[in-house]
């Protein structure tokens, strides 16, 4: 498995990284367990997870992924093999499919108070005495993520944390050891260029990663942050490289699997079921199987050569899928299928973002 370097840290990490938000919803403890071992021994080292998780967020299941981690790092007693990467929450009223006043006793915001104390959690949880990449899991702002388009001014309304109070309270935690790197999640280019910007002219801890959706039908990132990753050492965390499984080819021909996310989980990954959205899948599949290639292995291939990824978050609720992702750490695709790609982007442009 090849390693690359967080940012400009001493961190190195997997090409790979082993997602967990299904652990404690989808998967048992004893599940999560086994992802784990299964992925260090294709050399994965990194472990991607969030104070939010289980996901969808429910009071019942919030923090439970982070309990599993620990449990699993108590009885293995291999904290440093593994890098881990956690999330604290931003606030979001509107957004229906998350909980935010469950979080924290409804202190959901990205204030100094509100960051150490999620930290502070976090690492109790997990049973460990630092995290080694703390991110924002979505910016305090109003701003586009989790596919909202069309930016509009909150003007005068707007009464978020200010990115240096955030920023200031996670250099307070690298301060105290409690966390080594700092990352953003679902952030703008114009959020990850301030937040770098003040590393230069505030002190403040620079930002080692972008963790941000990228797969075939989101390549969003690549119209303005894909540049900042390459020329700031700040590299993309891709997450749901399949689009909550949509590509993995067992939704085409309209087919809706019961245990299948988008089915289970409408409000929270219904994103990917737009007209446009269907048709790309439709052809990025027919693509992969018409050359020979498994749908799924097919869509984290691509995700696997982009030359601003850091790590491809992968997430699976089996083994088996699990495996089969984790086998495309070494593949590539021909520069002739690349262009098929890109022709049937040219087509659906970023229908899902």
């Amino acid at each position: 498995m090849e390693m690359r370097q967080l940012g400009r840290t001493d961190i190195r990490v997997s090409k790979i990284c082993l997602g967990t938000m299904t652990w404690g919803e989808q998967n048992t403890e004893a599940e999560g367990h086994a992802q784990i071992e299964l992925a260090l021994t294709y050399g994965v080292n990194f472990l991607d997870t969030a104070e939010m998780y289980s996901v969808p967020a429910r009071p019942e299941t919030y923090g439970r992924t982070e309990e599993i981690i620990g449990s699993w790092l108590k009885k293995s007693s291999k904290r440093k093999d593994v890098v881990i990467a956690s999330k604290v929450a931003g606030p979001m009223p509107t957004l229906k499919h998350i909980r935010t006043d469950m979080l924290r006793n409804g202190r959901n915001d990205l204030d100094r108070a509100s960051v150490i104390a999620a930290c502070d959690a976090s690492l109790k949880r997990l049973g460990t005495d630092y995290i080694d990449l703390y991110q924002t899991h979505w910016p305090s702002r109003p701003t586009n993520f989790f596919g909202k388009l069309h930016y509009r001014s909150s003007g005068s309304e707007d009464s978020s944390v200010p990115l240096e109070e955030t920023l200031s309270a996670m250099q307070e935690l690298v301060a105290a050891g409690k966390i080594r790197a700092v990352g953003l999640s679902n952030e703008t280019p114009w959020g990850a260029s301030h937040a770098l910007r003040l590393s230069e002219t505030s002190n403040m801890p620079r930002v080692a990663s972008v963790q941000n959706p990228y797969n075939l039908l989101n390549r969003s990132y690549e119209i303005g942050l894909a540049e900042i990753s390459e020329r700031e050492n700040c590299g993309l965390l891709a997450y749901s490289p399949l689009a909550s499984g949509f590509l993995t080819g067992k939704y085409a021909n309209g087919a809706r699997p019961e245990n299948g996310r988008l089915v289970k989980f409408p409000q929270t990954f219904g994103r990917y079921l737009t007209k446009n959205g269907e048709a790309a899948m439709e052809s990025y599949v027919a693509l992969a199987r018409d050359n020979g290639y498994d749908p799924a292995q097919f869509a984290n291939i691509f995700v696997n050569m982009q030359t601003f990824l850091t790590s491809n978050i992968i997430g699976a609720t089996s083994l088996e899928q699990l495996e089969t992702a984790l086998k495309t750490h070494d593949m590539s695709l021909p520069k002739d299928l690349l262009k098929e790609v890109n022709k049937v982007e040219k087509q659906y442009p970023v229908p899902c973002p």
